[in-house]
């Protein structure tokens, strides 16, 4: 048995490898599924809000309404449908951003918009945590910490590690888990593991 299994280990890695690759694949579609649901939504918000005066009232009344239509389904509180609307707004007139905003997590592309102050530093983290497929907490640490700025000050170029990347762990974000309503019992630690 054993020689056997050193006959195929590299036909088994390589089947192995077709996994993970097919798992990840999945993760970014969901995620820019997501992302795409999320930006409608948002676009839609916004011209109610200009052509109906759509307010906090009207939105909070749609979460009630989607809440009470979708039992145990998460994301769609007021707050969650502004952010949404404000989302759209900050990148509706910026379709070259349109890849990097599918390729971080709603956690990632909310940390950005909140916190950074300009165009150069929003296009800056969205690179930087597309490509280092950084967590909600650590790219709010780099935030935090002014990497941006600092980098700036210094008049260091930006490091390599903003060019363009393929997100891997994206399908761990917690708005994605809620947005996939898995049926139960699943546990989110199950899904945290390495893929």
């Amino acid at each position: 048995m054993d020689n056997l299994k050193l006959t195929y280990k590299n036909d088994f890695i390589t089947i192995l490898q077709m996994i993970a690759d097919a798992r990840q694949k999945a993760s970014y579609q969901v995620n820019s599924t997501m992302i795409d649901l999320y930006w409608e939504i948002g676009k839609f918000v916004s011209h109610k809000a200009m052509q109906d005066g759509w307010g906090h009232a009207t939105v909070k009344e749609l979460s009630k309404f989607i809440l009470s239509q979708e039992p145990g389904i998460r994301g769609y509180s007021p707050q969650n449908i502004w952010r949404m609307k404000q989302f759209f707004e900050t990148y509706c007139d910026k379709p070259e951003l349109e890849a990097l905003l599918r390729e971080n997590t709603w956690s990632n592309n909310l940390q950005i918009m909140s916190k950074t102050k300009s165009e150069a530093e929003r296009l800056f983290y969205l690179k930087l945590a597309s490509h280092e497929k950084y967590k909600a907490k650590e790219l709010e640490r780099q935030i935090d910490s002014g990497y941006y700025e600092r980098l700036m000050l210094s008049g260091g170029k930006a490091p390599s590690a903003i060019s363009k990347g393929t997100p891997t762990n994206i399908i761990r974000d917690m708005y994605m888990l809620e947005f996939l309503d898995l049926p139960e019992p699943y546990k989110e630690y199950d899904l945290k593991k390495p893929f």
